[in-house]
């Protein structure tokens, strides 16, 4: 699996998540749909640098809270 494909996938889950919840406050130890999410959302904000433009405004529309 690409790192793009991971990074869709991650943002899919995040996506339900936020649907379901109304928020982006996910724990650490969350898992959606067999998705680590918690580790996976964590993980983008500590690479944030390493993001595209386009993937920052993916997670912020999603209300992504740096």
């Amino acid at each position: 699996m690409s790192r793009a494909d991971r990074f869709g996938a991650g943002l899919a889950a995040l996506a339900a998540f936020v649907e379901r919840e109304g928020h982006a406050r996910v724990p650490r130890s969350h898992k959606e749909d067999g998705t680590s999410l918690g580790t996976w959302l964590n993980n983008q904000k500590a690479r944030r640098d390493k993001l595209s433009p386009e993937q920052l405004g993916q997670l912020e529309a999603l209300g992504v809270a740096w």
